[in-house]
């Protein structure tokens, strides 16, 4: 092996086969090496993945972090320190030339979160005489009633709908699958999509399963489901920066502050850590207080 995109495409079969990733988080790997290659490029130094220097590639990062903000710098780090472990692993190198390079550090940001009274306005915005106005309707509920990612609802089949078990099945990240409790409230309005506005469409040969399927009827991207909600955010005057994720955070959060238990949250929204759910506990310190008041002996 000699030159770059070997290796790069060596380095996406492990992260494919070996760390089961998704493909998002592999594109953004990629991403971040071919970065450092277009910077080799412009300044004509001639490395490749074997012989590239500590100091070229710090060089490389400080460059980088002129324009990008700190998360970004943070997810370049961890995608080439990735790459470059792999190289080690794999034989091809024995040190990484980002072993003294910090992470900067990241204020966690928490998103907005939505109240019920909002998430009931937003669904109640939805112009249900529009010929996607069911599905719609359905997208929003699925994705609060659920709590899934984007990426999830858009690539939900019809073959992963148990209602009469009261579960759905869910593709998460790296393929990873975990059966999601759904409501009543959620089925009936899919059950209603199912057999208004998508039964009216002329589906696409590999789509048929497909549940949330656009006008050509074919399956949503993500882009869609975003411009849906932020669309509906005007037409009802919400002051927030709100995404698909806000439903699956506001989910986390009012299951939460209802009294759910994190360890439930986390298989829910598909968390490896629990950590990685902390993050909604963060939100409303009131409910830690009311968990000792209701629960502590000595309250």
């Amino acid at each position: 092996m000699s030159n770059w995109s070997t290796y790069i495409k060596s380095f996406q079969s492990y992260m494919t086969i070996e760390r089961g990733l998704s493909k998002n988080t592999i594109a953004n790997y990629t991403f971040d090496i071919e970065k450092l290659i277009e910077y080799l490029a412009t300044n004509n130094l001639s490395y490749n993945p074997i012989n590239i220097t500590e100091e070229i590639v710090q060089q490389f990062i400080y460059e980088t972090s002129k324009s990008v903000n700190p998360s970004s710098q943070a997810r370049v780090i961890s995608g080439l320190r990735s790459f470059f472990l792999y190289l080690i692993f794999e034989d091809y190198r024995t040190d990484n030339p980002m072993e003294l390079i910090e992470i900067p550090k990241i204020g966690r940001k928490l998103p907005d979160t939505l109240s019920t009274d909002e998430i009931d306005s937003l669904i109640d915005a939805v112009d249900l005489s529009s010929n996607e106005g069911e599905r719609n309707r359905a997208i929003l509920e699925t994705l609060y009633g659920c709590g899934l990612r984007v990426s999830e609802l858009i690539s939900l089949k019809i073959s992963d709908l148990f209602f009469e078990e009261g579960f759905i099945k869910v593709s998460g990240k790296g393929d990873k699958q975990r059966f999601v409790p759904i409501g009543n409230l959620t089925q009936k309005y899919i059950d209603i999509y199912k057999s208004t506005d998508r039964s009216k469409l002329s589906i696409q040969k590999g789509h048929e399963d497909t549940l949330f399927l656009n006008r050509r009827g074919k399956q949503l991207t993500r882009a869609m489901i975003f411009t849906i909600i932020k669309d509906l955010a005007v037409k009802i005057n919400l002051n927030k920066s709100i995404s698909p994720h806000t439903f699956r955070h506001s989910f986390a959060t009012h299951l939460l502050e209802n009294g759910a238990d994190l360890r439930s949250i986390q298989l829910m929204l598909g968390h490896e850590s629990i950590t990685t759910t902390e993050i909604y506990v963060h939100l409303d310190r009131r409910h830690l207080t009311q968990v000792i008041n209701a629960f502590h002996p000595r309250k």
